[in-house]
Order: C-alpha cells, then structure tokens, then sequence
C-alpha cells in the first residue's frame, strides 16, 4: 500500500507542476488536468486527487494575505502590509481581512503557512506560556 501512496503523491506532483504556468496556478491548466484525470482514470485516482488538491490548495494560500484585526483597519494599511510582503516573498499577493475581536488589538497575518501577530491577544497568550 506504501507504494501506492509513493505513486500517487509522485503523480500529484507531475500534474501539479503542469497546473501551473508563469508561477500562477491556471485554472484553465487545472480544468485539463481534471478532464485527463476523469478520462484516464491512473491507478488510486482518489489518492491522487486528494495529494493534487493539497499541492494546489498550499499554492494558492501562499498567493493571499489573511489580515485579522482587532479595530478598524484602513485600505491604505492593508495596502501597505501588503506591498511589503509581496516585496518580502517576490510575488504578487492578494489580501483579504476580517474583523476579529478575540485579538483585543493589533493584528494577525498570514501568508500561506507563515503567521505574523502584533495583537495583545498573542502577547497574553505568550506571557502566560511564560509563567
């Protein structure tokens, strides 16, 4: 069963890298890759699928910027955190918030698997792992 698992994820990855084109996943590419997927049918389709959707799911999460916020935020701040991550990782980055009072105040962003906090939430929670 290893093997087949070893096949698979070695599988997924090959479809994956021809999914994307210029750096970018391409829908389009995506679409092809789905239509061979169902035509063909390769051994364990189901564990390939699966590896292909993580590999594609960890690609499109390093292209967004998540900005929680404990108060209000203008668009120029989130203009500027995201300009500067985009100049920090040399790629384009598309950013989304969302209000999240448990933070208290300050923010939380992350960047695909990357999380970056500022909030008195987190410097509670990091004092408190300290006593």
């Amino acid at each position: 069963m290893a093997g087949h698992a070893k096949q698979a994820q070695q599988l997924a990855r090959q479809l994956f890298k021809l999914s994307v084109a210029d750096g970018v996943v391409s829908a389009e590419r995506v679409a092809g890759i789905l239509a061979w997927v169902e035509k063909h049918r390769p051994a364990n389709p189901i564990m390939v699928l699966k590896a292909y959707e993580r590999l594609i799911t960890i690609e499109l999460n390093r292209g967004q910027v998540r900005v929680e916020h404990a108060g209000p935020i203008s668009d120029q701040v989130l203009q500027s955190i995201t300009s500067a991550l985009a100049k920090k990782y040399g790629r384009a980055l598309t950013t989304s918030a969302q209000p999240n009072p448990a933070l208290l105040a300050g923010l939380r962003v992350r960047v695909g698997d990357d999380i970056y906090e500022s909030s008195v939430a987190g410097q509670l929670a990091a004092l408190a792992a300290s006593v």
